[in-house]
């Protein structure tokens, strides 16, 4: 497959498999080995590149992007992120001043990620680089770095790049709507879907499986869309997880907030709210935020279409409701629901896999529940409602003493595993214990551990 993009601003086009990915043909077929290989699944952050397209500039784990996903982009690795002069970048030079690197294997990681930062004006330093492992300097020398060079200008080749985008074909091989994509899957219906590849970029660099025939959806505008009214949100399956978090945010904080702790920068920006569905992982951390909400799935099979409430998409562990050929096309947010709190509880606090995450959106007039809806991930082989807890507290009063009388229906709903984040025992007293959590916010307790001050 042909690929054309910008590489460190030259127009180039590479000739590989449509399952090679971005990190392997710069180091070894380009000999740019700046870009580092240290986790190759998106978790480390040293092969990050900056990559920047019609919609914007982001930070990107090379080792998970397959070359396809670059056709039409401009990239700039940390060789080419020193001006054309030979000029270090701001946030390299202030890396120096700062003596922010110490054996240097991460530091490319550190540069791009710092200087898509740069170009963009942001200055939440802290997110920014949580995808960004560091052993040797610790970070605060690194944020010092992103501090000072907060204020320099942008390099002029930022604009040049985005310039020269507009001349780029990038690759005619790909669908560029959700027609062709439809198309091509009703002619081969046992063809693989892949949107940011951040989960299916493990299949390939962990588990070296061959993929058979793939697809890629990231060139269909028509899916990256959103569409809100007064009272839901229409979100396309390719808007990434990082676009979702910004756009729910007015709405639903809560579920933004735990939508930043779903993965680094690098990997939010690349992932899709749709694969995150559509995989069926029961340890996914949207679903049991969009079940408790009602949300309803839009599902496309060649012209014919048809909407599922999100809780019937999962029907069984590795199972969906999804028949060959058939994908996500987008997902219906109900807006209004002023009760929802989701809790993502793992053993890291940033971009680690959930032990369990739970979801609440439970209504209260005149003292007593009025209706509920509660779902977890990582307490059964798919995401699940509590619906026997859901009836325990709807009509009985909002009181610690009804929280109390639920107690035995959580057992009722869940029987967890045991594995190596949690234990069985564990999550079941966790998901009682949010709910206590849940029932002391509305009473205006604050819970979280980053909130309470001295």
């Amino acid at each position: 497959m042909k690929t054309t993009f910008l590489l460190n601003g030259e127009t180039v086009t590479a000739e590989t498999s449509e399952t090679e990915t971005l990190l392997d043909w710069l180091r070894l077929t380009q000999n740019l080995t700046g870009t580092k290989e240290g986790c190759n699944e998106g978790d480390c952050g040293a092969c990050t590149v900056m990559v920047q397209d019609v919609q914007g500039i982001r930070a990107l784990n090379a080792c998970i992007l397959f070359m396809p996903q670059v056709a039409g982009k401009a990239i700039r690795t940390v060789e080419g992120i020193r001006g054309d002069n030979g000029a270090l970048h701001p946030v390299q030079q202030q890396m120096v001043d700062k003596h922010g690197s110490q054996c240097g294997f991460c530091t490319p990681g550190f540069i791009a990620s710092m200087a898509t930062a740069h170009a963009i004006g942001a200055t939440d330093f802290n997110d920014r680089l949580a995808g960004n492992l560091c052993r040797c300097t610790g970070y605060a020398p690194i944020i010092r770095a992103a501090e000072a060079a907060a204020d320099a200008p942008v390099p002029a080749w930022v604009a040049s790049d985005r310039a020269a985008l507009d001349t780029l074909i990038g690759s005619p091989e790909l669908p560029t709507s959700s027609d062709a994509l439809a198309a091509i899957l009703t002619e081969q219906p046992d063809t693989r879907i892949i949107a940011g590849g951040t989960d299916v970029g493990l299949w390939v660099t962990k588990q070296m499986r061959d993929l058979g025939p793939v697809v890629f959806l990231h060139a269909c505008e028509d899916l990256k869309q959103i569409d809100i009214t007064d009272t839901e949100m229409r979100v396309g399956a390719g808007v990434s997880v990082e676009t979702l978090r910004e756009a729910i945010a007015p709405h639903y904080p809560s579920f933004a907030e735990m939508l930043r702790r779903y993965g680094s920068t690098q990997v939010r920006s690349a992932a899709t709210i749709g694969g995150n569905i559509a995989n069926g992982s029961p340890i996914g951390d949207s679903p049991p935020a969009l079940i408790a909400l009602d949300a309803q799935l839009h599902m496309r099979k060649g012209d014919t279409r048809r909407t599922i409430p999100l809780e019937d998409f999962f029907i069984e562990y590795g199972k969906q409701d999804r028949a060959a050929g058939e994908f996500v096309e987008a997902i219906n947010i109900p807006l209004g629901a002023d009760g929802l709190k989701v809790y993502k509880i793992s053993k890291r606090f940033d971009q680690d896999i959930s032990a369990l995450c739970g979801a609440f959106n439970i209504s209260v007039n005149d003292g007593k529940v009025t209706a509920a809806r509660i779902a977890f991930g990582g307490m059964a082989g798919t995401p699940k409602r509590a619906t026997h807890v859901e009836v325990a507290l709807i009509g009985a009063p909002w009181t610690m003493e009804t929280i109390e009388a639920a107690t035995d229906a959580w057992a009722q709903d869940f029987t967890p595993l045991s594995d190596m984040r949690a234990s069985a025992e564990y999550r079941l007293d966790v998901a009682r214990n949010l709910l206590t959590r849940y029932f002391a916010e509305s009473q205006g307790t604050t819970t979280s551990v980053l909130e309470v001050q001295p």
